[in-house]
Order: C-alpha cells, then structure tokens, then sequence
C-alpha cells in the first residue's frame, strides 16, 4: 500500500494527479498506457448584443440642390437672421419675427433650396426648431459658445453663427456641437421632477418669510415646520395680526405641498416595478431618467461622463500634465443629484466596485474625499448607463438589490 505525503504546495487535484502517475510508473514496459482522453472545449459563451446608439444630429446633403444657410441669434421679440447661399458672401441681417421666419423659410424651400439653420439652446425651448423642420429646413441647436471676443452684437453672432455653420455643413466638424433634442414626450417628462424642486424651493421661501416676520415683531423664534397641523395649533398665542399673516403663507405653502405629493406620485408610479439598486429612491431614479431623456443616446463611457460635467479640467503643454477643479459644463441638475446619491451609495452599497478601488482616498481628510466623492459621482453616472441600457447586472457592479 502506498502512501501520499502531502506538501502545503499540493492541492487535492494535485495529489490525485501524482497517484495516477505513480501508477502508471509502476505498469510494466510492455504494457500500452492507454491515451488520455482529450479535455472536452468550453462553450464558449454568447456575447453580449449591444443596444443600438443614437447618433447626434448630421446634416445631409443633396448635391444638386442649391444650399442656403441661416445663422440664428432668437430673441423673445424677435430673431435677428444671417442667410448665405452656397459659398457666396454673407447677406446683410435681417430681422424677423417667429412667424416671419417660418414663412420665409418657406418660400426658400419653395424656390428648391437646401435650408440649413443653426441656433444657439437657451431658455426658448424647442418651438422655433420644431417650427423650422415643419416648414422644411434642417434645423440644429448647439451649445452656446462665445463668438466674437470682445465685442458682442446680435448681427456679428447671427453672421458667425452662419459662417460657422457652411464650414459645419462642409464637413468641418469641429465649428458647431450639435444637442440632440428630446421628444415632446420626453420634455414633459423632464418638466415633473423640475417643477417638483422649484415648488419645494418656494415652499422654503414662504417658510423663511414666516420665520422673519416673526423673529422682527415678536423676538421670538418660530418651531421648524410651523405650517404643520400639529404646530399650527400651538401658534395661538401670537398677534393676531401677526397670526392672520402667517395663516395666509400657511395656505400658499399648504397648497403647494399638494402639487409636491402629486408630482412626486407621478415620479413614483414611472419606476416602482422597475428594479433598483438600495440607496436610490424612485424619485432620485425617475428624475435622473428624466433628466437623460434615453440612456441610449451615449455610445461610449466617456460621453456620459462628459454629460455630468464632472471631468477634470486640464491645462496640459508640452510633457507637463496639470488637471484641475472640474469643468461642470454639463447637466447641473444631474450632477447634484448623482453627488447625493454617491453618499448614499458609501453607506448601503458596501460592495460597490467603485468605490472598492478608491477606498484609500475615501479614508483621507475631508478635502480628499469629497474631491474622490466628486470622482465616484461620474463614475456612478457611468455605471447607471450601464446598468440601464443592459451592458452589465447590478450583480456585476457590486450593487444590492432593494
């Protein structure tokens, strides 16, 4: 009988590979070792289908049509419009009005001309945009960018918007950064959540005013949520007129607390079949999905990271690197709503990979870690793209289910 000394080196499988070799020794020469049977090959496993990415805005191009571009600087009042045909020079501004300018483009599609119009996005909205790709125009937004130095006009922007614009149209892609702009649908599912914390905004205002009014008659200070029914009831003792004051701003701040729980059931009834990782409430969910509009617009890591304005800045020459605070020149409502849910994550996703890497940083002073904070909210919005458009599980991302 045999006997297998065992090295702390040696696995079980090891050892069992070292036994049938040592009686495969002991067999006589004459005796043929029977073959190994050959190792059966892994399936290999099916790769993942990428879901399809929207690309940006692109303009096309008939090459036997005439072309005409217009520079847009909108106004409330009024748009003030650069038009140039083919490569010719610029024309002199015009001024028109939102009517004006659906009409004339109009006639210009009319007359078998390629109309391309650019605008910078601002406060106005989609109207006029929509209004152009109805008339016939191809119709882009971009971000707004300085244009002229110095000096500033609403006819030097209309017309080096327009020059930009032939160059864009050219193909020099670098002259303007077009948006994509979202669906009606997926405006007015954006507007909830905005609404939601601009009435809440208002609510603290009326509540602030409440507490001046009576910090400068009375001296006194007034218990935090004076409005509720239970501490309305103890204000009795007040002024009355001080008292018929405050149930006036106690009737506005009422009121708007009804339109809150309504939005925030609105908010809640979107996801709450959906699964969800603990640590990100509905509401945080709906409006971050709100906010995107379709997670599928990015293609890659690095256009949602650009997205949250939270990529370092960086003023680089020569071989000497120095990146500084972040740019935020992106979406600033996501960006503080994925700084609050970093914090969250800290406490109950204790296996989140992120945040596995950067620990080190974590446990430095607080300079340090709320810069890293800062880092993981990017990476977070990262990881949400992921997460929401199939590329990985919560299970590969360390996160715990609710």
């Amino acid at each position: 009988m045999k006997t297998y000394v065992l090295k702390p080196n040696l696995t079980f499988p090891t050892v069992r590979r070292s036994a049938a070799a040592g009686k495969s020794q002991s067999r006589p020469p004459s005796q043929p070792q029977p073959p190994a049977p050959a190792p059966a090959p892994a399936p290999a496993a099916p790769p993942k289908a990428r879901p399809p990415v929207q690309p940006l805005p692109t303009a096309t191009v008939d090459a036997t049509r005439p072309r005409l571009h217009l520079g847009l600087d909108v106004h409330l009042e009024f748009i003030m419009a650069v038009a140039q045909k083919d490569h010719a020079s610029p024309q002199a501004p015009r001024r028109f009005t939102r009517s004006e300018l659906v009409l004339q483009v109009k006639k210009w599609v009319a007359e078998g001309f390629q109309v391309f119009a650019v605008q910078e996005s601002c406060g106005f909205g989609f109207t006029l945009h929509r209004a152009l790709v109805a008339a016939g125009a191809q119709s882009f937004l971009i971000t707004p960018i300085a244009l002229n130095g110095q000096r500033k006009t609403d006819k030097l922007d209309a017309r080096a918007l327009c020059l930009r614009l032939v160059r864009w149209v050219d193909g020099h892609r670098h002259e303007l950064a077009p948006i994509r702009i979202p669906t009606e649908d997926e405006q007015r599912r954006r507007e909830g959540p905005r609404r939601r914390q601009f009435l809440q905004s208002q609510i603290r205002r009326l509540a602030n005013h409440g507490h001046g009014q009576v910090a400068e008659f009375l001296h006194e200070k007034l218990p935090s949520h004076w409005w509720g029914a239970r501490t309305w009831k103890k204000l009795a003792h007040l002024d009355p007129w001080l008292h018929e004051q405050l149930a006036g701003l106690r009737d506005v701040i009422l009121a708007l607390e009804a339109q809150v729980r309504a939005l925030e059931t609105e908010c809640v009834a979107r996801v709450q079949d959906q699964p969800r990782p603990k640590g990100l409430g509905e509401i945080t969910l709906a409006t971050l999905d709100g906010e995107v509009c379709d997670w599928h617009r990015f293609g890659n890591r690095k256009q949602i990271g650009s997205y949250t304005g939270c990529c370092p800045g960086e003023h680089s020459s020569g071989g000497q690197r120095r990146l500084g605070s972040i740019d935020r020149m992106g979406n600033g409502r996501m960006r503080a709503i994925l700084v609050e849910a970093v914090w969250r994550f800290l406490l109950w996703q204790p296996n989140w990979h992120a945040a596995q890497k950067m620990k080190n940083r974590l446990r430095a002073g607080a300079a340090i870690r709320k810069k890293t904070v800062i880092a993981l909210a990017r990476q977070l919005a990262i990881d949400l793209w992921r997460w929401r458009t199939g590329r990985a599980t919560m299970e590969e991302l360390g996160w715990i289910a609710v």
